[in-house]
């Protein structure tokens, strides 16, 4: 055994051995070199031989794949009634498309190399239009095709609205079709409500393609079109050279999808859309009318069950894209509404506490206003009316003397009160607000014509507005015509509160809707009303009758024979659930349609009660003496 202290040999020689040796140690460093050396000739060979020779062959493999941004459209939101029955909504279609140069450089170089195989540009795109045409029978011709196929154009589309599955198989036949993502807007009512809901199409205006999508053109579709159009998506993918709608499988990425539209709900009931519209177009030819525009509100809501005129455009025929149809008249055409507009000057009369409906006054068949004579509508000398009477048989000058009562500057104020000359806020584009005189331009003669109706316009809506505020007891409700979005998550967002005004107390509206039930009186002696024929069996009506004259656009005079008919009436009186209004525009006033709209209103009244299971009124509206001896 060793001694402690000391090393034996063997540790001593292990010590040793693990030392390196000096010259086993140059030898490898030597190695490293020549083979770093060895590495780079490897290297600078590759490089020569890429650069060199394989440069043409490479460079051809890069260009025949790219990266490319693909949009991905956002799905826009629908537009539906008020019991979810679809009024507007988007399906996914594809456009047909094709790289005419590369197609022919493809097929040129297949008739290059085999000349005896008779294949070639043109035989390949004859084969492309046949087939195509055959599988979209009655959407393109082979002609068609053919014509797009020799386009001196690098590209060009060829069918647009095509759908998905039919698209599969025309690029599975022909690859170097192409087919973009697209979509369209489907309208299953066809002119169902069409000015009101719009038009939107695919729209490629905008040079950056991620923002080409659906875009809204008139009507809900265009006020709305930030809140249904949604945000588009995109990915980055590797596509063919030539073709970017050919992707490489598996190179997608970078993926950011796209956000769909909010969906919106309105107001509107199918069903009595689609009546009003049929029921206003029939009455228009009964009357030989220009035109007609009516609304159905409600009572107490202001909720715009249905909003017409007698025609509108087909969204499926641009032909019928015309101003006129496109537009919505009931909201963007204000017309003189006539004797309607006597509902301001009953109500201020009552709520001032001048008149009772029972208060009488000595009427004379006319009456002198600065430098006109107004005249009422037939020939009496002075009666005795009762202030129901006045209103209920429309006289012209039994109105202006209680207007004279009530004076021009507290009479504007309840026209203000009533929202005539005010936007009605429905959010529709070219709303009109009307017009009233502004107060230091009235003369003599203009508050002789504003009781009457004449001198001041409103639109239908405006009109009907005025007696749902006397139905809903001196409320005044903001119209409205859309009730809620709902987002893609299902989160219901209802639309702002509404405006609310308090025309006059509920004493006062209630006192004068019941007035107003003597206008569908029918009585001897001269106490009959102007509408017998709005009365519905079982219900009581309120309601009022108007004939403006309009003015001549020759003359710049009022009329002799143009005039706007009119009629807004109450369903039921007794616990209003309804108010209609309507208008109708230079009917033949000899005929019975064209001298009043109170038997349409007795229609669309029938239809409510029987659409909505409206109850029946308790009892038949109390007869009362409209002219006194």
């Amino acid at each position: 055994m060793a001694r402690p202290g000391r090393r034996s040999y063997g540790a001593r020689m292990r010590q040793v051995a693990g030392q390196p040796n000096a010259a086993t140690g140059k030898g490898r460093y030597v190695g490293v070199r020549i083979a770093l050396v060895a590495v780079l000739v490897l290297a600078g060979l590759k490089l020569v031989q890429v650069q060199g020779f394989q440069a043409a062959a490479l460079s051809a493999k890069a260009e025949s794949q790219r990266s490319t941004t693909i949009p991905i459209p956002a799905k826009r939101g629908s537009i539906v009634d008020r019991n979810n029955v679809k009024l507007a909504f988007t399906v996914e279609t594809r456009a047909l498309s094709v790289n005419l140069r590369a197609m022919r450089k493809a097929w040129d170089e297949v008739a290059a190399k085999n000349p005896a195989g008779g294949q070639n540009y043109e035989t390949r795109a004859a084969d492309a239009a046949k087939f195509i045409a055959a599988k979209l029978p009655g959407r393109v011709t082979e002609a068609e095709l053919l014509a797009d196929f020799r386009k001196t154009t690098s590209f060009t589309y060829l069918v647009d609205g095509v759908e998905p599955s039919i698209a599969e198989e025309i690029t599975k036949a022909f690859p170097e079709i192409g087919a973009e993502v697209r979509a369209a807007r489907e309208y299953p009512g066809d002119t169902l409500a069409s000015n009101v809901v719009g038009l939107a199409n695919w729209r490629m205006d905008d040079p950056d393609v991620s923002k080409h999508s659906l875009q809204g053109l008139a009507g809900l579709e265009y006020t709305l079109n930030s809140d249904l159009a949604g945000q588009p998506g995109r990915y980055v993918a590797d596509t063919k050279q030539g073709n970017d709608n050919v992707i490489i499988p598996g190179t997608e990425r970078d993926v950011q999808p796209a956000t769909p539209g909010n969906d919106v709900v309105l107001t509107l009931d199918s069903d009595t859309q689609y009546f009003l519209q049929n029921a206003l177009a029939d009455y228009v030819r009964q009357s030989h009318a220009k035109g007609a525009s009516a609304v159905v509100m409600d009572a107490k809501t202001g909720e715009i069950y249905a909003i017409a005129d007698d025609a509108t455009f087909d969204p499926y025929d641009n032909k019928t894209y015309t101003q006129s149809l496109m537009d919505l008249q009931a909201v963007s055409t204000p017309f003189e509404p006539g004797s309607v507009n006597k509902i301001v000057t009953a109500t201020a009369a009552i709520d001032q506490g001048l008149v009772t409906p029972e208060s009488v006054l000595q009427v004379p068949g006319s009456l002198k206003v600065a430098d006109h004579t107004v005249h009422d509508a037939w020939v009496h000398g002075t009666q005795n009316f009762s202030v129901t009477g006045i209103f209920a048989k429309s006289s012209n000058v039994g109105t202006l003397l209680l207007a004279q009562q009530l004076g021009p500057d507290k009479y504007l104020d309840y026209l203000k009160r009533f929202g005539i000359g005010q936007s009605a806020g429905l959010g529709l584009s070219g709303e009109s607000r009307g017009f009233v005189p502004p107060r230091n331009t009235w003369t003599g003669t203009t508050f002789g014509n504003l009781p009457i109706g004449q001198g001041l316009s409103m639109t239908v809506v405006q009109m009907t507005a005025m007696y749902q505020a006397i139905a809903n007891n001196g409320l005044r409700v903001q119209p409205s015509i859309v009730k809620e979005e709902i987002r893609p998550d299902g989160t219901v967002v209802p639309k702002a509160a509404p405006e609310t005004t308090q025309v006059v107390s509920p004493e006062t509206a209630t006192t004068v809707r019941n007035m107003m039930r003597a206008v569908t009186q029918t009585g001897k002696n001269g106490n009959s009303g102007t509408a017998p024929t709005a009365a519905l069996e079982g219900y009581q009506i309120s309601g009022k009758t108007g004939t403006g004259q309009q003015v001549n656009p020759a003359t710049g005079a009022y009329s002799d024979t143009l005039y706007n008919i009119t009629f807004a009436g109450i369903l039921p009186a007794d616990n209003p659930r309804f108010v209609v209004g309507i208008r109708l525009d230079a009917p033949d006033t000899t005929l019975p349609a064209g001298h009043s709209a109170a038997p349409l209103f007795h229609d669309i009244a029938s239809y409510l009660t029987q659409r909505f299971q409206i109850p029946l009124s308790e009892g038949a509206a109390p007869y009362v003496p409209l002219v006194l001896p």
